[in-house]
């Protein structure tokens, strides 16, 4: 077995791991964070219509219920470019000189540990996992760790905000995918989970399966959960009967619907179930994980030296502790159950291209 297998076979055993340590959590928490979260989100929508100045344009994971892929590429999250390489460097330079010196960034502001904003902190500054690795980014570019221009993105115009250039990059737990390659740039993987069910605990759904007929689910609009959605029915693992027409901007979104009782059940990622999970008691992640999701930073295509600059930053957050120790403030909580650490909270390795 050369190296790059052996590697692969390592990150299989990991993955096995990690779905069985996210298998049938069930949720604690309060219920008053996520209202504040909503009305946030409420909030903050109009940003992401908005158009900052000064935003120069830059030049699947393997799946096991039929996930919608494109024929061309294997293995996406492992297509971006090697940290090395290039010389010149117009992007970054252009980043550079702009007169307020501030990287642009679309995240999420309404995941809870991921990229949300507390109520309960008086700084009103956005915090959580992803928020970390943009202030990263923006300490290894600008010198600043506050250098950053924070736009509020739905997850459904993650990819056309890239592609207009009204922002540098996303950073919003975004699943690297063949079919997005075709609009954007990826990173290499800096997370790796899966596709779960989430539903009551009272429900008689028991993941992404025959339990689902007669059932509405929601999802986000332009997310790969709605892609799994629609190939599991097309292939026969979910029901024809199973109502995926809800759809909605945010994935939040569909939390507070499962809420009010206008669907039966909510698929997306495992790692952003389980922090909703805990955000409600009442709520619970029904049966395994069924695909993997390798999270990627998304750039414009052609930003080449961008891309590169971004890995180089990612490969050095890994080796100085810096991303096991945002894991363990936001995504331990959550993740890590029973006294057993999700193989989520081991960074994916990363092969390029």
């Amino acid at each position: 077995m050369n190296a790059h297998a052996g590697a692969r076979a390592g990150s299989a055993r990991r993955w096995r791991r990690l779905r069985a340590g996210l298998r049938g959590w069930g949720g604690v928490g309060a219920m008053a964070l996520l209202c504040a979260l909503a009305v946030t989100a409420a909030l903050l929508l109009p940003l992401s219509q908005s158009a900052d100045d000064g935003a120069a344009p830059a030049g699947q994971g393997v799946t096991h219920a039929g996930q919608a892929r494109a024929e061309k590429c294997e293995d996406p999250q492992d297509r971006s470019l090697s940290p090395s390489g290039g010389g010149k460097t117009p992007v970054v330079d252009a980043i550079k000189a702009r007169e307020d010196r501030r990287l642009v960034v679309g995240v999420d502001t309404n995941s809870y540990r991921w990229g949300y904003l507390d109520p309960n902190n008086p700084s009103g500054e956005l915090e959580g996992f992803d928020i970390d690795l943009v202030h990263r980014i923006a300490e290894d570019i600008l010198g600043d760790r506050d250098a950053v221009r924070f736009k509020a993105i739905p997850t459904s115009r993650r990819i056309e905000a890239v592609e207009k250039g009204e922002v540098d990059m996303v950073v919003r737990t975004m699943t690297i995918t063949c079919d997005r390659l075709d609009h954007v740039a990826f990173s290499a993987p800096y997370f790796v989970t899966g596709q779960q069910v989430l539903a009551p605990k009272t429900s008689a759904v028991t993941g992404f399966d025959a339990s689902l007929a007669d059932r509405k689910v929601c999802s986000a609009r332009g997310s790969t959960a709605y892609d799994n959605l629609e190939a599991g029915r097309k292939e026969g693992v979910l029901p024809a009967s199973t109502d995926i027409r809800t759809t909605v901007p945010n994935q939040l979104d569909c939390l507070v619907k499962l809420q009010l009782g206008e669907v039966d059940a909510v698929v997306t990622d495992g790692a952003l179930a389980a922090s909703q999970a805990a955000q409600d008691p009442a709520v619970e992640l029904k049966g395994g994980l069924f695909t993997d999701e390798y999270y990627g930073v998304a750039m414009k295509r052609g930003s080449d030296d961008l891309v590169r600059r971004v890995n180089r930053i990612l490969e050095s957050y890994v080796e100085d502790g810096g991303w096991a120790a945002s894991y363990e403030k936001w995504l331990h909580p959550t993740m890590d159950t029973d006294g057993r650490k999700s193989a989520s909270a081991t960074p994916p390795e990363a092969h390029y291209a």
